[in-house]
């Protein structure tokens, strides 16, 4: 196992970043930000169900362009952070669709699990990313070809027109049409012949729902390293079609290319049991960016601590030295929310609004003499990288930190033991349990 990532203090931060600046001769593209809270997830959801049948499944593949996004459900940064989980955004679709009719959006909920599940099960895979882009960051210090060429494709400079628009959509809205994601990420591998890694730090810095597990995985699945042999091309044809003529690369594209190769192996793990809570323990509940979902007694099973304090109730900061402002800003919008749905009428147990760092935390579990801090188990990642020090650190006073897995987790993880369609096997069940009687 490779030596796992840890924050990293702001002059490190900074010099790391200083090849992914946002570039800001930008001509507009566009400007709307989704508003980070949980009725606003809550409207896009109702919107969106009347479209998540046929008519999805007919025009989701579609970019129309960063100002016609009526095709797909832009549900995607509030099902990255549990404002809106994945099985109530599955029940509400089957409230209103027969299972085969909404088949395919169905498919891409079940696929975000699917990547989770897949990097749960192989954590080794995210270490090696963090190592490697560690690595790469080095390399682009020394050498200067690599650092132009890198430049060139971020700051939209590379006379791909369609690829050059989708880095400054990117970087201005946070956002792209996952049929440019895998364009966008083809013609970095293929064309520009740029790191994977590279490409994939830079979506993760700017995309408002990256996750290490969707987006890690996905830029590997394009590379062909997550099925060997298996790559996606970008071709100039599928461009225009479904780019709706915006775009046309013909001859610009590297249409006959070679998997990227990689001999280190993902070996797998058991997915590791649940963490058992002291149930007499004096308990606190600790937030953070990867879980914001409140309904914490059902998916905890009834095994919810008796002496759960109600005014010690945390928010962990998104502080992440990979990620842009914007959307950690996104993340720290979304923890207000939260906070505000936390509080009680009578003004007893209110959340503190104001996320804390790790040192903030510790101190917080001391002053309220909490025996054990109870979180959600955010998955492989950065959270969980710095989880495992904030355990240490309460260690040291004597308070345990505590993951719980969500149940639609612990359900389906298991299952992601290769690729997505011995996975899919899984689903009818899945559907069944969760449709409407």
């Amino acid at each position: 196992m490779t030596e796992q990532h840890q924050p990293s203090d702001a002059s490190a931060d900074s010099a790391r970043n200083q090849h992914w600046a946002d570039a800001p001769d930008f001509a507009p593209v566009a400007t709307a930000r989704p508003t980070a809270s949980r009725r606003a997830g809550l409207d896009r959801l109702e919107d969106f169900l009347p479209r998540a049948g046929r008519t999805y499944a007919d025009r989701r593949n579609f970019d129309f362009g960063p100002d016609e996004r009526s095709n797909v459900s832009n549900l995607s940064p509030y099902l990255r952070r549990r404002i809106l989980t994945e099985e109530e955004v599955v029940r509400a679709v089957l409230e209103h669709h027969r299972a085969e009719a909404a088949g395919k959006f169905l498919q891409e909920v079940f696929w975000r699990t699917y990547w989770k599940g897949w990097l749960e099960l192989r954590p080794a895979v995210w270490a090696d990313f963090l190592e490697d882009h560690r690595a790469l960051e080095g390399r682009l210090d020394e050498d200067d070809s690599l650092r132009q060429r890198v430049e060139q494709a971020v700051s939209g400079r590379t006379g791909i027109e369609c690829f050059d628009f989708w880095a400054r959509e990117l970087q201005e809205t946070g956002i792209l049409h996952n049929h440019a994601r895998m364009w966008f990420a083809s013609i970095w591998i293929f064309t520009l012949e740029l790191p994977w890694v590279l490409g994939a730090a830079f979506f993760y810095r700017h995309l408002l729902d990256a996750d290490p597990a969707s987006n890690t995985l996905s830029w590997r699945w394009v590379a062909g390293l997550h099925t060997r042999g298996k790559f996606y091309v970008a071709r100039a044809s599928n461009i225009r079609k479904f780019t709706d003529g915006r775009f046309d690369p013909e001859g610009q594209l590297n249409e006959s290319p070679e998997a990227i190769v990689d001999e280190r192996t993902a070996e797998r793990r058991a997915l590791p049991e649940d963490e058992p809570l002291d149930r007499e323990a004096r308990s606190g509940w600790l937030w953070t960016e990867d879980d914001l979902h409140v309904d914490m007694q059902s998916d905890l099973h009834g095994d919810m601590p008796a002496d759960l304090d109600p005014g010690a109730v945390a928010i962990l900061d998104p502080a992440s030295p990979l990620r842009a402002c914007a959307c950690l800003d996104f993340s720290r919008a979304a923890m207000a929310d939260l906070s505000q749905r936390l509080a009680r009428p009578s003004g007893d147990g209110e959340a503190d609004p104001t996320p804390r760092a790790d040192d903030e935390v510790v101190a917080w579990a001391k002053a309220h003499e909490l025996d054990q801090v109870v979180t959600y188990d955010p998955g492989v990642g950065e959270t969980s990288d710095r989880l495992r020090a904030l355990r240490a650190a309460l260690d040291r006073q004597g308070t345990r930190l505590v993951t719980v897995r969500r149940a639609w987790d612990t359900r389906l993880f298991p299952h992601a033991v290769a690729g997505y369609f011995r996975f899919r096997k899984r689903l009818p069940e899945e559907i069944e349990r969760l449709a409407p009687s």
